[in-house]
């Protein structure tokens, strides 16, 4: 042993007892570093001891519910824009008590509703921010990502609990679907377009140009074009087909091979999805781990950010379940209200479920990555925006394809082909800008301009004088029919 120390020590000197016990520190030492060198050192950064299974950056040095530190936290937010955000939530109590004093005031509740939403909407995003905080950070970001989306899949299964396509009962009939097939690209289109140009636009105002990595922006185009790829497949299918006279298929047996391929297509693309978060979070966690660190490197806020107060774990839980409550009532009472605004107002399915349904489900989201953009942390930002286009394309979308199916609703993925080339172009338009690894504010522009226009045409768009959007299923000829734009709408009494 002794002989072991004076070799270490070095030729031509004597190690003596004490630089054996230093030795023997230092051994103890690093073989304790090898045991434990996976675990969260015990103190933070703000001095808190760190609970077992909590990320340091989200350890808030507290336990359990503390109303005032609660109340305080939320309000402050994630950024600027979010607290700014938080002004409107007078209105939250104002659209759920106007829907039951005033049931005949449709408009008042549909607007009301919608702007409630924004709040409830941003305290999700919130709160899954903080939770996402306490995890690893690709986990932290695919759940922040998931809970972000969850206004969408409860407007999703609202619109599908409400739809009721059935010709022979004309008194109740209210075709959502139609919306439905709007908001899921319109969802995308909103990520793609509006929240990823003003991601661009926003950080290219502090700097000349933001590089992002390849990890985030080619995994996320390829991913994009293989859900627009399937999203598209049963449109073609009908359209190829519908004005065939060589073919002996009536519209109904064609309709119901469209429903076959759109739920076939559905769980296919729901394999896709979990393929994507077990290539995330197991096989190439390490990639991303390393992508998002850097990231936070390059954060110009980190220092602010670190010292904030933290919701502990038990808030964020109360806070998402409070937000997804009032999410709940809020798109209720909304969809209640869609029937109205398109019949009376004169507001299209197109320009509903296009624009107006995924900007107020998504708003959550947009502010989070144009903060962070802003920050110039521009892969983090792309996570959010391309993590959601792809849940939207590869779970959302297919969710209620599969919910519709469970309940016997003959929920498609018949998109018109107006939808359908608009969705197409914008992927091409959003892939050609990541291609480079680099953005600034005139790529942001130019998508934002893009999404205007999509706007605008989606205004104009005549909702067809048919049951159902892209199928030649007739709807109801009995009850009162609204004249807009030279088409009766679906909306029938």
């Amino acid at each position: 042993m002794f002989g072991k120390r004076k070799d270490r020590a070095g030729p031509g000197t004597h190690a003596t007892g004490q630089d054996i016990e230093l030795a023997n520190s230092h051994e103890l030492k690093e073989a304790d570093g090898h045991q434990h060198k996976h675990h969260h050192p015990q103190f933070n950064h703000n001095g808190h001891k760190v609970t077992r299974g909590i990320h340091p950056d989200g350890e808030s040095g507290r336990k359990g519910i503390h109303p005032h530190h609660f109340l305080r936290i939320s309000a402050r937010s994630t950024s600027k824009l979010s607290m700014v955000v938080n002004v409107l939530w007078p209105f939250v109590p104002v659209a759920i008590a106007i829907r039951y004093t005033h049931p005949e005031a449709h408009l008042w509740i549909f607007a009301l509703n919608y702007i409630a939403m924004v709040p409830t909407a941003n305290l999700i995003g919130f709160a899954g921010q903080e939770l996402a905080r306490k995890l690893p950070k690709v986990f932290g970001v695919l759940l922040e990502t998931f809970l972000g989306g969850i206004v969408e899949i409860v407007l999703f299964m609202v619109l599908l609990r409400k739809n009721n396509d059935d010709p022979s009962d004309p008194d109740n009939y209210n075709n959502f679907v139609p919306v439905i097939r709007a908001a899921i690209l319109g969802s995308i289109l909103a990520n793609v377009l509006l929240c990823m140009g003003f991601c661009f636009f926003a950080g290219g105002l502090r700097r000349d140009e933001q590089d992002f990595d390849s990890a985030i922006s080619e995994v996320g185009s390829g991913l994009l074009l293989t859900a627009a790829f399937g999203l598209m497949i049963p449109a073609a299918f009908f359209t190829s087909l519908s004005g065939s006279t060589s073919i002996d298929l009536d519209a109904q047996g064609l309709t119901d091979k469209v429903v076959t391929i759109s739920r076939v297509t559905s769980v296919i693309l729901f394999v896709a999805f979990l393929l994507y978060v077990w290539f995330q979070m197991r096989t190439h966690h390490s990639i991303y781990d390393a992508v998002l660190e850097k990231d936070e490197a390059r954060d110009h806020d980190r220092h602010k950010d670190l010292k904030k107060a933290k919701l502990t774990l038990t808030e964020c839980i109360l806070a998402l379940v409070i937000a997804i409550t009032f999410v709940c009532f809020h798109a209720i009472f909304l969809v209640e209200e869609i029937e109205y605004v398109v019949e009376e107002k004169g507001v299209s399915d197109s320009f509903m479920g296009l624009i107006l349904v995924p900007l107020v489900e998504k708003v959550a989201e947009h502010l989070t990555a144009v903060d962070e953009a802003w920050d110039n942390q521009m892969n983090f930002a792309l996570a959010h925006v391309l993590g959601a286009t792809i849940q939207t394309a590869l779970f959302n979308g297919p969710l209620v394809v599969i919910v519709g199916w469970g309940l016997g609703k003959a929920m498609d993925l018949n998109f018109e082909i107006f939808n359908a080339v608009i969705l197409i172009l914008a992927i091409i338009v959003a892939g050609n800008f990541l291609r480079d690894g680099k953005s600034n504010y005139l790529e942001g522009a130019l998508c934002i301009l893009i999404y205007i226009i999509i706007a605008v045409a989606s205004f104009s768009y005549p909702n067809p004088n048919h049951g159902t959007a892209g199928t030649s299923e007739p709807a109801p000829s009995t009850g009162s029919e609204v004249e807009g734009g030279g088409h009766k709408l679906r909306f029938l009494r």
